[in-house]
């Protein structure tokens, strides 16, 4: 956080700001409230609305600039407000900080209300700070007007809309405090522009009253197992032969990747994730199944179908996990969940243990316990029956193909990253195939729109984890359907001289949806066939100023194509022009259970293993 200029307020208690008692206008406490709070970087599109902000960031950052000619608190515009709110999700998503968008008012805040709920369902914290018209405009239709609470009401996490310049700055702290705590979430703050404009007295600490929030954040954040807790849980443990966690987005949010590896190590409990959780634990790790779901490893579904004991840390059950609970883990005889989200707690699935309360203090707690009472589950059959489960159902595709197969390209891509790059997606094939076949070494290595599956995600919210780290390399990999909806943030990557990676996966069409068409809809492929289209990506990369702009469609030159493009130092752009009729396998279709599952011609199924064993010659030494 950049250094307070030192006044004659300093002179304060040592608990007071150093600007407090200083005049201000309504727009600077804004700015002063962001630089307390530790933002680094704003995303946001400017407009008559929210002017009197934006000023007061430009006079800000030239007071405050670095002698390398830096800005402390840089404003990156993108081509248009959609993307403004992505960029700050995929910052908060890749840092665990607070993002900030900044948007004017109308039709620059309307065009985040999919960035706001996307990050809601997602859990991102997020602040969305929206310009408005004055207060005596406001329900008059005035010029670029929207009804901002209203419509984010029902999207985000809290919605403020100041109508009293006195409580700007409270409301502004209140709205950080909201987005990071607890479950996090996205918060939207609704200025008028007379309020931005308005004099008012610095204060430096104060906050809202919102007592209810905070003794129920309390109860929930102090909120720890008892030994009685501790004993119910392992003696459930003790009589499960295949217990298994699953693990969510919750683990992410929550920063317990450590608390949930030490537990494994500790217990040696085999662990899958949903998509959201994917870093959670290293995939690498001989105990991790990788992903379960509609679209998850068989290994990790079949490993579900197995287990007699079910811990869920941080994941709801959600419907392209347990598209139909009933069936979801049958042989469970305990299922036990952990989650910050007391509303999460058997929502979807009946428990016979639960935790509210913050997960990495619950899994070390549990550790503890489980160490100081030498607890060491014998699990030896078990482990081998994951490890066979994983070499009999191993993911593959079709190898043989002269066509450039989607999985070779992100195979090829993480043999040269090794598991360490930022991946980011859009939404389709494409997220499923990167989800499948990239390893993830550690947290927040993984971005992507799970829930709301927001198409033209990918790049905004991989141009936002750049800004939160610059040194790592981070990947967009996207459809040609998807990048579309915010290509116009092409020029925002050359424009800023990010070293972004775009990898885009081309099959002339929404594949996902000519998907189902073709399973479910008799082939009938209305409106997902873009094999028409006239986009020339490369022209349009080269014309936004990527200076490594390529088409790959020849298969014997991936390999040396994707170092190539890998080791550019710049902002580069590949296509590669895909099979279009390759698959997202396996596929756990809508109502189904896992036992269901299509795994495809080239991943072997149960049934195949099955008779492929019944066929087998029978060894004569036994």
């Amino acid at each position: 956080m950049t250094a307070m200029p030192q006044t004659a307020a300093a002179t304060h208690a040592p608990d007071c700001h150093p600007l407090a008692g200083r005049a201000m206008s309504g727009a600077d406490v804004v700015v002063q409230v962001l630089v307390d709070e530790g933002v680094d970087v704003l995303f946001g599109y400017s407009g008559g609305a929210i002017l009197p902000v934006y000023d007061a960031v430009f006079r800000y950052n030239a007071r405050h600039r670095g002698a390398d000619g830096r800005e402390p608190m840089p404003l990156v515009v993108p081509a248009n407000e959609q993307g403004a709110g992505f960029m700050a999700s995929g910052y908060a998503r890749a840092s665990g900080k607070v993002g900030v968008a900044i948007v004017t008012s109308g039709p620059g805040a309307t065009n985040t209300v999919t960035p706001v709920r996307d990050a809601m369902a997602d859990s991102v914290p997020l602040v969305v700070i929206c310009g408005q018209v004055p207060t005596s405009a406001l329900g008059s239709d005035a010029f670029q007007e929207a009804p901002v609470s209203n419509i984010m009401g029902a999207c985000a996490k809290h919605v403020f809309l100041v109508t009293e310049a006195e409580q700007l700055e409270a409301t502004l702290r209140t709205a950080f405090e909201i987005a990071r705590s607890g479950r996090p979430g996205p918060v939207v703050v609704d200025i008028p522009k007379n309020v931005q404009n308005a004099e008012l007295r610095f204060d430096g600490t104060s906050r809202l009253p919102i007592p209810g929030y905070r003794a129920r954040l309390r109860a929930v954040e102090n909120a720890r197992l008892g030994d009685d807790d501790c004993a119910s849980f392992f003696a459930a443990l003790a009589q499960a032969e295949r217990p298994l966690i699953y693990a969510g987005g919750g683990v992410i949010a929550a920063g317990a990747a450590p608390a949930l590896a030490a537990f494994v190590d500790a217990f040696g409990l085999p662990v899958t994730t949903t998509l959201m959780g994917l870093g959670g634990i290293d995939t690498t790790h001989p105990l991790a199944l990788h992903m379960l779901g509609m679209h998850g490893t068989a290994y990790a579904n079949y490993a579900v179908e197995d287990c007699d004991c079910l811990i869920a840390l941080g994941a709801r059950f959600d419907d392209r996990v347990a598209g139909a609970p009933g069936k979801f883990a049958p042989r469970a005889r305990f299922i036990a969940q952990i989650d910050i989200d007391p509303a999460e707690i058997g929502k979807v699935k009946r428990v016979d243990w639960q935790h509210v309360g913050p997960l990495a203090a619950a899994l070390e707690r549990l550790t503890r316990y489980g160490r100081a009472h030498g607890i060491r589950p014998m699990l030896q059959d078990w482990h081998a029956h994951v490890a066979q489960l994983k070499r009999d159902h191993a993911m593959n595709h079709d190898r043989a193909s002269p066509l450039i197969q989607p999985q070779a390209v992100i195979e090829a891509i993480n043999r040269v990253t090794q598991g360490r790059a930022i991946v980011s997606t859009g939404v389709g094939q494409h997220q499923m195939w990167a989800a499948q076949y990239f390893d993830f070494r550690a947290p927040r290595q993984w971005l992507t729109s799970g829930s709301m599956g927001t198409m033209g995600f990918g790049l905004p919210a991989a141009i936002g984890a750049q800004f939160a780290r610059p040194d790592a390399l981070v990947i967009d990999i996207d459809g040609d359907g998807s990048i579309r909806m915010n290509l116009g943030e092409m020029e925002t990557v050359t424009t800023y001289g990010l070293p972004l990676k775009v990898v885009l996966l081309n099959n002339g069409g929404d594949g996902m949806v000519r998907q189902w068409q073709k399973l479910y809809f008799g082939q009938r492929f209305s409106a997902s066939d873009k094999s028409l289209r006239r986009k020339d990506f490369i022209k349009a990369a080269e014309a936004d100023g990527f200076a490594w702009a390529r088409r790959l469609d020849d298969k014997a030159a991936l390999e040396s194509t994707i170092a190539e493009f890998l080791a550019f130092e710049g902002p580069a752009f590949l296509e590669v022009v895909i099979d279009p009729e390759a698959g997202v396998y396996p596929m756990v279709g809508p109502g189904a259970s896992y036992a269901q599952m299509v795994t495809g011609d080239f991943i072997a199924s149960r049934a195949a293993v099955a008779k492929a064993t019944e066929a087998a010659p029978v060894d004569s030494m036994f």
